[in-house]
């Protein structure tokens, strides 16, 4: 029973990661993500339900469009594999057990599959656009209120997580504000914002050492570009999403 659910709990994963990957191209361009149908980027070609499964519609076709056989990149493949192995690895971490009827470990699963796909998207435009879009953010606002809602219902101390939250609001306005009257991206405003989401979805300790981490990779980084490209964009909140999406399973199998 255990492996039927792994399997599932993964092919649900990569189901995620796939449209991770729709959403990190869409959203930028400010098109819907949840309506039109996909297709191919290169000849706008609709897909077909053969071309939409994960993992095995890129080996299968040969990592190329069926239509105008162009290349795809790997990144969709390797990204559809990881996302089923992260939340397949959420999943095993909470040690949930399907007899017996745990509602707050459901509602904890529930938004951390809602927390870990917002950083999915997060990571995955700010590391190909190199901003934040304040839809994004906004998202990420409405779900840590509802999340600071629940905490309160089952008596749990919200004071720090409202505040969290008021600074939160307060570095998305002025961010969006800024955009309005300068007609350009607060990329401290927007990095500051996910830092106080992060926050609220795990914890002090975690987002501290994610940040130590995520800056020494970012420098790691930024040498490399230095000496090989051109490129000299930070990508801080590429590695804040990710670092802190591993030390929230690593944590979780600690507690465990």
């Amino acid at each position: 029973m255990d492996l039927i659910i792994y399997i599932a709990i993964f092919i649900i994963g990569a189901l995620l990661g796939s449209f991770f990957t729709l959403a990190v191209y869409r959203i930028p361009l400010k098109k819907d993500i949840t309506h039109e149908r996909s297709f191919c980027p290169n000849c706008n070609h609709r897909l077909e339900f053969l071309d939409l499964i994960p993992i095995l519609s890129y080996i299968f076709l040969g990592g190329k469009c069926r239509y105008c056989k162009k290349k795809i990149r790997p990144r969709y493949l390797c990204l559809e594999i990881f996302s089923g192995i992260v939340f397949l690895l959420f999943y095993i971490s909470l040690k949930i057990d399907i007899f017996i009827l745990d509602v707050n470990k459901y509602i904890y699963l529930g938004f951390g599959i809602f927390y870990i796909s917002t950083l999915f998207i997060i990571a995955g435009i700010e590391r190909e656009k190199h901003f934040i879009p304040n839809s994004v953010l906004m998202f990420s606002l409405v779900l840590q209120a509802i999340y600071i809602i629940y905490l309160y219902i089952i008596h749990s101390s919200i004071y720090k997580y409202v505040i969290y939250f008021i600074l939160m609001i307060a570095f998305i306005v002025i961010n969006m504000t800024l955009q309005k009257k300068e007609k350009k991206q607060g990329y401290a405003l927007q990095i500051l914002s996910l830092m106080m989401f992060l926050l609220i979805g795990t914890n002090e300790k975690l987002v501290i050492i994610g940040i130590i981490v995520a800056l020494l990779l970012a420098i790691i980084e930024q040498m490399i570009k230095n000496k090989y490209t051109k490129d000299k964009e930070l990508t801080i909140g590429f590695y804040l999403c990710t670092t802190n999406i591993i030390l929230l399973i690593f944590q979780n199998f600690l507690i465990k």
